[in-house]
């Protein structure tokens, strides 16, 4: 574990589980969703997917049956999420206590994905690196923060969400390819064109304001317990819609800073 500190602030990464961080606390105040375990009684196992706060490379969200074309070659991804391919490829394997790892044998390119992690007394900043090792290879990247829905104490969240764009979800769940104008949530979607960063308040506790590099944001809150306010560079299923192509020496580089009053 790599524990840091700053006034009343603590974070505790964990690079065996993914580079994850599995605490943010804040004022005594846990934020992020603890370990959760998953399968029948006895055989319970920990599920990656949906807890703490975890780097998604060398894409974010989803890719459409697991199936991308780059240069002319078509590429096969592992199904980890039924019909689809999602999160990528370091979410749920050790990192090295340098928070740097390869991207491994299950993407098709060589590369490799660093995290930085700053914590000041009000905020957290995250930054992360795709590197391209030998050639070009599309890649995507963000974050996927589990935001606990009620904390020790204050009321449940608010979510403050102003965007101009959503990407339209077809019937398979993965962006069409067209922006339309954001409905009612609740969500399980990806929008654009953010107005101002998304806010979640915990009322007479905190608010968190989510900045970012990022031009687009996935938020997730139909569970009860928790929300999900994903900064990626790029929509779900981007290595089919238009990733970025990075090269030896020219990463996609992205932030993240979740700042607190």
């Amino acid at each position: 574990m790599i524990e840091l500190t700053a006034g009343d602030a603590r974070v505790v990464v964990d690079p065996a589980c993914g580079g994850r961080l599995r605490s943010l606390m804040v004022d005594g105040l846990e934020l992020l969703g603890e370990e959760r375990r998953a399968g029948k009684e006895g055989e319970e196992s920990a599920d990656p997917m949906t807890w703490g706060c975890f780097p998604m490379a060398p894409w974010a969200g989803r890719v459409r049956r697991g199936r991308f074309t780059f240069e002319g070659v078509e590429h096969q991804l592992p199904i980890n999420m039924p019909p689809h391919a999602i999160h990528g490829t370091v979410f749920d394997r050790p990192w090295p206590t340098s928070l740097k790892i390869g991207l491994g044998p299950d993407w098709p390119f060589e590369g490799s994905v660093e995290q930085r992690i700053d914590l000041q007394p009000d905020h957290l900043r995250l930054e992360l690196l795709v590197h391209a090792a030998d050639g070009p290879m599309p890649t995507s990247c963000g974050w996927h923060p589990w935001f606990r829905r009620r904390l020790a104490r204050g009321g449940t969240a608010d979510l403050d969400l102003d965007a101009a764009s959503m990407w339209q979800r077809d019937a398979d769940g993965i962006p069409s390819g067209d922006l339309v104008p954001p409905p009612p949530g609740p969500w399980d979607d990806c929008f654009t064109g953010l107005r101002r960063p998304p806010r979640i308040t915990w009322p007479s506790a905190l608010t968190l304001t989510i900045e970012s590099s990022c031009q687009h944001v996935v938020v997730y809150d139909e569970p009860a317990d928790a929300i999900c306010v994903e900064p990626q560079t790029h929509p779900p299923d981007a290595l089919n819609l238009g990733p970025a192509v990075v090269e030896p020496g020219r990463p996609l580089v992205a932030d993240a800073v979740f700042r607190w009053s």
